[in-house]
């Protein structure tokens, strides 16, 4: 059978059963704002507004809204906008995914896929009328929906039931010891763990203490809101930049390397394509189930990005004869 037409027997048995384990962002081209009116001068304000949140989703890197090539795309968005409309007090406005990409690339911008690590969301809001930790089914959940579509995160937001109220305490959600959070986040199956202590300060003023676990790595940050719609979107902005620079891949630090994946049944090849989106991959061989790329990454933020779909490395000496004839250290190898 030729390449292609093993390809297309992957991707059709693909759309039948896919059991993605990365969690990709829905909607990731599509940008809503908040508007007063529908006058053009705040229209195209509105415009270049939606445009620099795309690229804060795509690159993560405040300094790329400084790009000298994204100033002059501010200046005229509707390049990469395949259609906007108004939704209320909302301009919705749809940019086109492969011109939007292709004109950040030539912009020389670090790029993040849509394939992105599932974030498990502990939030607990203080206030004087008593604390609450934020659940799935209540109402304050849809803030943080919001602001995570928003800033291009997959949340997951926990069930806040009488066990889990227990746990998601002041004191476990600031703390070090984090075993019992641990433990009843296990059967959300989420990448990174992310507990938000938020206290209402003076008037209508919110304060925000987040903790962003990954793996044992710990990123921490402060941020202040004048209301709880606010302070959410600034806490997943702040997270968003904190995870950025472990997935984007910045042009100029990537090396070319050769990516051997064994063992892919038919549904992950779906979802393989998609993690590797950003570092332009190449198929050179489809041999049975086992796949063979060549892409530009650096190494750890490709095995990073593997590492959202649990694939797991070969070391060296479990390699058996592939076919491959490359440097060892150019060639990746996972199963």
């Amino acid at each position: 059978m030729s390449l292609i037409a093993r390809l297309l027997v992957m991707c059709c048995m693909s759309l039948l059963s896919l059991a993605s384990l990365a969690a990709p962002v829905n909607g990731l081209y599509q940008v809503r704002e908040a508007v007063l009116g529908q006058q053009a001068v705040e229209r195209e304000q509105v415009l270049r507004q939606a445009l620099d949140t795309l690229v804060m989703r795509l690159s993560g890197d405040p300094a790329a809204l400084e790009n000298p090539a994204v100033i002059a795309l501010r200046e005229k968005p509707q390049r990469l906008i395949s259609q906007y409309a108004y939704d209320g007090n909302m301009l919705v406005v749809d940019f086109d995914p492969a011109t939007s990409m292709q004109a950040l690339r030539d912009a020389g911008l670090p790029l993040w896929g849509a394939d992105r690590p599932a974030v498990l969301v502990w939030w607990l809001n203080e206030s004087a009328r008593g604390s609450l930790l934020v659940g799935d089914t209540q109402e304050s959940s849809a803030l943080l929906r919001r602001a995570a579509q928003h800033r291009g995160l997959p949340v997951r937001v926990p069930l806040a039931d009488l066990s889990e109220q227990w746990v998601g305490t002041p004191s476990a959600l600031s703390g070090k010891n984090l075993s019992a959070l641990r433990d009843a986040s296990a059967r959300y199956a989420a990448d990174v763990l992310l507990t938000v202590y938020a206290r209402q300060a003076r008037g209508s003023q919110w304060q925000a203490h987040w903790r962003l676990w990954h793996g044992e790595q710990l990123l921490q940050g402060q941020v202040a809101g004048a209301n709880p719609a606010v302070l959410n979107d600034a806490v997943l902005l702040a997270v968003q930049q904190a995870l950025a620079p472990l997935f984007v891949v910045r042009p100029g630090g990537e090396e070319v390397l050769t990516l051997v994946v064994s063992n892919v049944d038919l549904p992950r090849y779906a979802e393989l394509e998609r993690l590797l989106e950003p570092f332009a991959p190449r198929l050179l061989r489809a041999d049975g189930k086992v796949l063979t790329y060549r892409l530009k990454a650096s190494a750890e933020q490709l095995r990073a990005q593997l590492a959202l779909a649990r694939l797991q490395e070969l070391p060296a000496a479990a390699v058996q004869g592939d076919g491959v004839m490359e440097a060892r250290a150019s060639v990746l190898r996972f199963h």
